[in-house]
């Protein structure tokens, strides 16, 4: 019989929390029960009260990664927009707004997947699933099959691209860069109005 109290197990976020912190801190290898454990203060055999084993919990993390960073990325896509240049802010949102958009997670899921066949797979579907959103929001503002699905992948690829190299560059650098960035992907330049109201929505946030 197992007579951990709830504060000796903890609960199923605070072990998927964990789970997260290792991933991002020490790659996928470290994500194992003693040390989630270790690191939260609580007996090992909590884990079971909310695991089967590693495999549920991993599975757990993967649908956290494709929930955040696939599941927002299509919704800010598909979000209202009177142009191209204002849907395009709305999703670059997503690269300045961490609550929209783990690129840390998302890094480390990409790290993970290179020794995991079955998570690779899952990664691909979930980039194709990115670039369509994208694609599709293009085609929402008359833009070409052939030219919506081209910007789509310069969008996506331009994304991970910053996130595999790790870019590192100031706050308001990337906030200045974006005007252009949503020019080059347009084709056009966005109006003052819609700038403005991008810069206002970051304008008070932390670096």
């Amino acid at each position: 019989m197992n007579t951990t109290t709830p504060r000796q197990r903890g609960s199923k976020e605070l072990w998927l929390d964990a789970a997260y912190e290792l991933l991002i801190d020490q790659g996928i290898d470290a994500v194992k029960v003693m040390l989630l454990a270790k690191r939260l203060g609580v007996t090992r055999t909590g884990f079971y009260w909310f695991f089967e084993d590693l495999t549920e919990l991993h599975t757990a993390m993967v649908h956290r990664w494709e929930s955040k960073n696939t599941g927002t990325l299509i919704a800010r896509c598909a979000m209202d927009a009177s142009n191209i240049c204002e849907a395009l802010f709305n999703l670059m949102d997503c690269w300045l707004d961490p609550d929209l958009f783990d690129s840390r997670l998302d890094l480390a899921i990409r790290n993970w997947a290179r020794v995991d066949e079955a998570l690779a797979l899952r990664l691909k579907e979930a980039d194709d699933l990115r670039v369509q959103a994208v694609t599709d929001m293009f085609k929402r503002f008359q833009f070409s099959d052939e030219q919506a699905q081209v910007r789509g992948l310069t969008v996506i690829y331009t994304q991970i691209g910053y996130i595999s190299m790790q870019v590192a560059e100031a706050r308001a650098d990337r906030l200045a860069r974006v005007r252009h960035y949503v020019e080059l992907f347009a084709g056009t330049g966005p109006t003052p109005a819609d700038t403005t109201r991008f810069l206002e929505r970051h304008q008070n946030a932390g670096a």
